[in-house]
């Protein structure tokens, strides 16, 4: 007959090294989630651009990080914008030409991003397709035709313009038609607390022009700035190709600056 008087003690150390690893895993876990879920609230947030609105300087299938501190905190930095509180934290307006994501004015579930180009107290106009701030006319620069896929696998071709609304801040915009129905418009006035918003892909933009859909941004319903592509994949080509994949990824965009 075998006696092992430490038989019992082994087995016991044994469960409860296991039961240690899966507690650390759980630990390590929880606080991987944690610091993404911190990182995401108060630094960066990934965002995915779904249109062409923002066209030439973003693209569908571009994936992109929003500096979430740029313009302070509100109740729509925090995910579900959860919790409910008025104002900002650490307040800070965007500058002219900022690209910024929003919540739309409509329904705060849904993410837009466009560029602003109107403060409060500014008077905005479009006339003929140029851009009026304050009653004088931004400088542009033709840059030729640029041609595009949209995810349909539909060909467009545009005039494409360097527009220059601040001494140091200059951008591309695109124009499918020279007679578009947003091309000429009312003079908007900014109001308090508010800002205008436009997409670069004018003729192809949802935007403030629109009172009755986006109109007035409210101080409040921005997320924060676009700041960097971090990864940008063709749509047009179907997922379901997996073959296709890494030539599907627009290297050239990877990491750029907006």
């Amino acid at each position: 007959m075998n006696f092992n008087p430490f038989k019992k003690k082994i087995k016991e150390g044994n469960s409860r090294s296991k039961s240690n690893y899966w507690i650390e895993n759980i630990k390590t876990f929880s606080i991987a989630i944690l610091i993404a879920l911190t990182l995401r609230t108060f630094a960066f947030e990934p965002f995915s651009i779904p249109s062409g609105s923002m066209k030439p300087t973003l693209l569908e299938g571009d994936y992109l990080f929003v500096s979430k501190y740029s313009y302070g905190y509100s109740r729509h930095s925090f995910p579900m914008s959860f919790p409910n509180f008025k104002g900002r934290i650490f307040g800070k307006y965007p500058e002219r030409g900022d690209v910024a994501v929003f919540k739309f004015t409509k329904n705060t579930k849904i993410d837009y991003i466009k560029r602003i180009v109107g403060l409060p107290g500014d008077k905005i106009q479009i006339k003929n397709g140029l851009l009026f701030i304050n009653e004088k006319e931004l400088e542009r620069e033709s840059l030729g035709l640029w041609s595009a896929k949209n995810v349909n696998n539909i060909m467009y071709t545009y005039d494409k313009y360097s527009e220059k609304i601040s001494e140091t801040v200059n951008y591309e915009i695109l124009d499918a038609s020279p007679n578009g129905m947003l091309d000429n418009t009312d003079v908007y006035t900014v109001p308090e607390g508010h800002f205008f918003a436009l997409g670069d892909n004018r003729d192809q933009s949802s935007d403030s022009r629109i009172l009755s859909q986006l109109g007035f941004i409210p101080f409040k319903n921005l997320v924060g700035k676009a700041q960097i592509i971090f990864y940008s994949r063709d749509r047009s080509e179907p997922l379901w190709k997996l073959w296709l994949w890494p030539s599907s990824i627009r290297v050239e965009r990877l990491f750029k600056s907006i």
